[in-house]
């Protein structure tokens, strides 16, 4: 959303992540009570985006920056991709087996390949509009993805790839559901996409906070309405992310309300078709990130956002403040007990503990 992408300029308070496969291993129980954090490294720059690669961490950038963070090595490699003197602010950032893949927020709409074992780049999409905004990249598998982003018209601005991401082509808005008037997406966070095999959520803000399911990776769609605040430019959901292809959760609330804590965070046990609000007037306010601990059975969930980093133990009934760091956008699991985060001037490690 244009107006979220402003604000942030003056706030600073953003972030992102990727869809995680939470069921490869045998759920573990979760009660963490405390985290130890280590900085991976620190510099003038603004993370919103990562993804996990084996022992390396992938990372979009403002200032027309990409990078990788090597765990093994404790080494930070970065590029800066054109000349152009108008910086790219990339928000968005996926992966295939051999690529990286970076997409700029807004006018021009640039979104690059970049090569993992030699860092070359191709800009394999440009849109050019006055409107264009986009929000959220992700992949189903090596040849397919989608992009989506804010109306140009009456519809999300979605793009997708049959062939690994070397040309994109945007969908029609007759085969997309229609928006309501000041019904967007935030770029906040990457997690405006998640995808569960061929399942995908897209989840909307503003005057309308709701969410879009495609059982056949974007042929056809739902639209479920949730409890989340609406109403306002600055409201709406900001995050999902599933567990499984039922269990769901959903955050955000207020950018103008910081600390509004109600309204604000939901979970569906059915696939996102129905929504409950959860810990109302507890818990953390506005929310960037939301993601489950991997092998948790669905249970364990953490946040970041303006309150910090929460955690939950209990589907998101309950929460704890575990740090109170303001200035993470990010936060991607390596596995049920480390995670990796990122925001203004920084990337750490976290270390969750019983």
């Amino acid at each position: 959303m244009k107006n979220f992408f402003l604000i942030s300029l003056v706030f600073g308070c953003l972030c992102s992540c990727k869809t995680t496969n939470y069921n490869n291993k045998k759920s573990i129980k979760t009660n963490y009570q405390s985290v130890q954090i280590d900085t991976l490294f620190q510099d003038k720059v603004s993370i919103r985006a990562i993804v996990i690669d084996g022992k390396k961490v992938w990372y979009a950038a403002d200032n027309s920056r990409f990078g990788l963070f090597d765990l093994e090595q404790n080494k930070k490699t970065e590029s800066t991709i054109g000349t152009d003197k108008s910086k790219a602010e990339f928000r968005s950032i996926a992966q295939t087996t051999k690529n990286i893949f970076i997409l700029n927020v807004s006018n021009p709409a640039l979104l690059y390949k970049i090569s993992k074992d030699g860092l070359e780049t191709k800009l394999v999409y440009q849109e050019n509009h006055e409107k264009v905004f986009y929000d959220s990249l992700q992949f189903w598998n090596d040849a397919e993805g989608i992009a989506i982003g804010d109306p140009i018209t009456n519809c999300l601005n979605i793009i997708m790839t049959h062939d690994g991401g070397n040309s994109w082509n945007k969908i029609p808005c007759d085969k997309l559901p229609k928006l309501n008037e000041g019904e967007a997406a935030f770029a906040a966070s990457n997690t405006n996409i998640v995808i569960k095999g061929n399942k995908t959520w897209i989840v909307s803000g503003g005057k309308k906070a709701r969410v879009f399911y495609s059982p056949d990776k974007g042929n056809s769609w739902e639209v479920f309405d949730t409890p989340i605040i609406q109403g306002k430019t600055m409201t709406g959901i900001f995050t999902a992310d599933f567990y499984d292809a039922k269990n769901g959760f959903i955050a955000g609330g207020n950018y103008e309300l910081l600390n509004q804590n109600f309204g604000n965070k939901a979970s569906t046990k059915d696939g996102g078709k129905n929504w409950e609000l959860r810990a109302e007037n507890q818990g953390f306010g506005y929310a960037s990130c939301v993601q489950y601990v991997p092998n948790s059975n669905g249970k364990a969930l953490v946040t970041v956002g303006a309150s910090g980093l929460y955690y939950s133990s209990d589907k998101g009934n309950s929460w704890k403040q575990l740090s109170k760091d303001s200035s993470l956008f990010t936060i991607r699991f390596i596995n049920n007990h480390t995670a990796i985060a990122a925001g203004k001037n920084k990337m750490i490690r976290i270390n969750f503990k019983n």
